[in-house]
């Protein structure tokens, strides 16, 4: 077939070509154009860190700090609470004044006041001049009312200070009523434990085997073995001095080289007795006395007993009187009782001795104590725990140093210590003759004038809230508890009867 002749061929690929340079053209323009933009960008771009896989975005949020806002000069909350307070102030003189309808609108004006501030505090946002604006002004007049009624500055400031004093003296007063009732709960005797009593009680009377059992133990010849571990217990608390006995026991590595000499008085003695020669303690030897049976311990001898008897003495713990110049702790009934006053006998009790070691009854035992007996004291008759680290164990804080006779003989800063437990050596203190000290000190202070009252291996509970009581810290009781012969059938019905 015949070819056409180049005129008369269609022109396809030319135009399919000058298409092509078309477009190249548009996107190269295009491309220039972006460029140009993207340049721009990044020149006023500030790079943003790059977040991890595991990273949180929280929202920040700013928060009204309310505090802050009422400290802060020039804030509208702050302008409320300066109006608030002097509204207060002129309530209570309008009150005073008997004028009730400005001190019902200053009222009024000062809860307006507080609700400003309370929705400011919750929605966490300043509050506006524009919303306090009306509440400021109106608060503002009926201030300059209350100053036009003649209740300037100075009636004001005395007002207040009245008031003040006021307040103080409730508040003193309430913290005196605290105490008072604190102690009062501190002496009063659970329910569960006094039907703990009264059933050993009735065993004990009931059974003259175990009257039989408690005299033959009292022959013993453990009592006065001096390579045997003592330790001595002067109480009327029978489940407290169960715990020390208990836990004393149970963490020694030899609990039958153990021998414990406790002192009750005759109420107690029947319950004690039982208690002790009916549970087992792993044959550590327990001995019970009556302080009624120390026929040595009058007021011949002891001008503590002497003292107690005095009826100045009674009527200063017993009287309820208010004279709150002491403390009141130190006005507790339990200072009339011996027991409280046995330790600095102890080696007239125990004449054969010579080293005990004196256990209070609100102490628990963690750790085997025998190795205390072979602390060397050098001569010293006491040993006790450091206590020194605060400030309320040193003399000053016991003692009257503004009397003469103490002044003269003691350093307000030296060192006292705790009885909650004491190593005695019974050798040195006949030897320095500290009872006889004792006993000179006690007539001293027979008008109470002399001092201000009047990971551990032994916890001391001491104060008023005691583990036994219901008002105990909930965090340190469970060491107590654990003590507890909770086996012990009396034990058991008084604690759910």
């Amino acid at each position: 077939m015949r070819r056409r002749a180049a005129e008369f061929r269609r022109p396809v690929r030319k135009r399919i070509h000058n298409w092509i340079w078309v477009l190249l053209g548009l996107f190269f323009f295009i491309g220039f154009l972006l460029f140009l933009v993207q340049h721009n960008h990044d020149q006023h771009h500030v790079p943003q860190p790059t977040l991890e896989k595991d990273d949180v975005v929280n929202p920040v949020h700013s928060r009204l700090n309310i505090t802050e806002e009422l400290v802060s000069p020039g804030s509208i909350a702050r302008q409320l609470a300066d109006q608030m307070t002097l509204a207060k102030a002129y309530v209570v003189i309008a009150k005073e004044q008997n004028n009730l309808q400005l001190a019902w609108e200053l009222s009024s004006r000062i809860r307006s006041c507080q609700l400003l501030l309370s929705k400011a505090a919750m929605r966490e946002e300043p509050i506006s001049l524009a919303e306090a604006e009306s509440t400021l002004k109106s608060l503002s007049l009926l201030i300059f009312k209350a100053q036009d009624a003649h209740y300037d500055i100075a009636t004001t400031i005395m007002t207040m200070k009245s008031h003040i004093q006021a307040l103080e003296e409730r508040a003193h007063a309430a913290t005196v009523q605290s105490t008072v009732f604190g102690q009062l709960a501190s002496e009063a005797l659970p329910k569960s434990l006094h039907c703990l009593h009264v059933k050993l009680t009735s065993d004990w009377l009931g059974q003259p085997k175990l009257q039989k059992l408690a005299e033959e133990n009292k022959n013993s010849l453990r009592l006065m073995d001096n390579n045997l571990y003592h330790f001595c217990i002067f109480s009327d608390n029978l489940i407290g001095v169960s715990v020390v006995v208990n836990s004393t026991v149970l963490n020694a590595d030899h609990p039958k080289q153990l021998v414990f000499h406790i002192v009750t008085n005759n109420v107690t003695y029947g319950a004690m007795e039982t208690w002790f020669l009916t549970n087992d303690f792993k044959g550590a030897t327990i001995e019970v006395q009556s302080i009624e049976e120390l026929t040595w311990l009058n007021a011949t001898y002891s001008p503590v007993a002497r003292q107690l008897l005095d009826p100045d003495s009674r009527a200063y713990y017993f009287s309820g009187s208010q004279d709150f110049g002491s403390e009141i702790k130190f006005r507790n009934p339990k200072y009339l009782s011996l027991l409280n006053h046995l330790r600095f006998y102890v080696p007239d009790i125990y004449p054969e001795l010579e080293k005990v070691v004196f256990l209070d009854d609100d102490v628990v035992v963690q750790k085997d104590l025998i190795p205390l007996f072979a602390l060397e004291l050098h001569g010293n008759v006491n040993g006790a725990v450091e206590t020194c680290l605060e400030a309320f164990h040193r003399f000053y804080k016991y003692l009257n140093f503004s009397n003469p006779i103490i002044s003269s003989k003691f350093d307000p800063q030296a060192c006292g210590w705790a009885f909650g437990m004491n190593i005695f050596d019974l050798v040195s203190w006949r030897k320095e003759n500290v009872t006889g000290r004792y006993h000179y000190w006690m007539e001293q202070n027979a008008d109470r004038t002399l001092w201000k009252l009047d990971s551990a291996a032994v916890i001391h509970y001491n104060g008023n809230m005691k583990p036994w009581l219901k008002l105990a810290i909930a965090r340190y009781k469970p060491l107590w508890d654990r003590y507890v012969d909770q086996s012990n059938t009396h034990l058991q019905q008084c604690l759910t009867n």
